[in-house]
């Protein structure tokens, strides 16, 4: 491989690895309506997944995990955010539920 295409090759891996680190921002899971945006960030010794309500009344929510137990059942008023936090492994985030 020619170096210059190798180094190309290296700076679009590291790029790429420098995107993951930020918060990841999730389609619209579970059964929330879509006015409620939900997005995860994995740090090195958990995640957390987030749900903010983007509409125009309360709604009671809960962040959904694969593999193991949802967040707990809250009240979410306009422009609140709900968030909860579980240990990095099999766990995956599947964004929000109403409850």
């Amino acid at each position: 491989m020619r170096p210059a295409l190798k180094i190309a090759l290296t700076a679009a891996s590291v790029s790429g690895l420098l995107l993951t680190a930020t918060p990841a921002m999730a389609a619209p899971a579970g059964n929330a309506p879509s006015c409620v945006t939900v997005w995860e960030n994995i740090g090195t010794i958990t995640k957390t997944g987030y749900a903010r309500n983007d509409c125009g009344s309360t709604l009671n929510l809960k962040i959904v995990w694969a593999h193991g137990v949802d967040g707990s059942c809250s009240s979410v008023r306009p422009g609140q955010t709900l968030s909860s936090k579980v240990s990095r492994g099999p766990r995956t985030f599947d964004g929000a539920n109403t409850c």
